[in-house]
């Protein structure tokens, strides 16, 4: 029997890179999966890879109508909810004055508002005792040149996990962060730098993880199903740093 035999989770950003990792994980685990991501062809494409148990519902978190879209499919096909898997954000670099309104903008719609709202209008649907899990980064917690805006806006995720633990602690319901390293996932095509600069940019952080490496989705995935689980039924509140050691020296 899989660790999360009969449950049911919703992973936002589950089209792609983490998310979707995480969705097969959960499937191999027992549970029953709703995925969001806004690119049609990739959201199909991605149901079809994981094959059983998984449903597709396109949207885009900072659109709150999207998320009571999603919401009401949850409740038609599943009733409730078990676990949440806060996935989806963006991350794109720029300094300090070169940061347009629009630039700032977007990665607080996403990363911030869309989190936030994810968690909010979910908690209808979720049962006592259920898992909420908040996808923020180690870039919340170090400064890197060119990442303000981003590491911001996953400093913000971390400090929600904080209340939102004592706001559901009546409901048992367990809030944690999980803040991942680099990770050799889609998004690192999509920072807004050229193919020398994600090279070049590559290298730099590689040089500061102890471990030597880049991570893997599945590493990742590996540590949601953890939080998760009742493997960390005395666990929340935490920020589970899944990063080979980079932001831990």
């Amino acid at each position: 029997m899989g660790r999360l035999n009969g449950k049911i989770a919703v992973i936002t950003g589950g089209n792609s890179g983490m998310g979707l990792e995480t969705a097969r994980r959960f499937v191999a685990e027992g549970a029953k999966v709703v995925i969001t991501g806004r690119r049609r062809k990739e959201l199909d494409a991605a149901v079809k890879s994981i094959g059983r148990n998984v449903t597709g519902v396109q949207g885009d978190v900072s659109k709150l109508d999207d998320l009571d879209r999603l919401y009401a499919r949850v409740r038609e096909k599943h009733g409730h909810i078990d676990i949440l898997f806060a996935n989806a954000g963006l991350a794109q670099m720029a300094p300090l004055d070169q940061v347009t309104e629009e630039f700032f903008d977007l990665h607080f719609d996403v990363n911030v508002k869309g989190l936030f709202f994810t968690v909010q209008k979910a908690l209808p649907l979720m049962r006592d005792g259920s898992s909420i899990i908040l996808n923020s980064s180690i870039a919340g917690r170090m400064g890197m040149a060119g990442m303000s805006v981003y590491s911001a806006t996953k400093a913000a995720v971390r400090s929600f996990s904080r209340t939102w633990t004592m706001d559901l602690k009546d409901r048992k319901i367990r809030v944690n962060t999980l803040s991942p390293g680099p990770i050799e996932t889609p998004i690192f095509g999509k920072m807004g730098l050229t193919a020398d600069q994600t090279r070049e940019f590559g290298e730099r952080v590689l040089e500061q993880v102890p471990m030597g490496r880049m991570g893997t989705s599945d590493e990742i995935a590996r540590a949601v199903v953890f939080l998760a689980s009742d493997d960390s039924s005395y666990i929340t509140g935490i920020d589970l740093c899944v990063d080979g050691g980079m932001a831990q020296i």
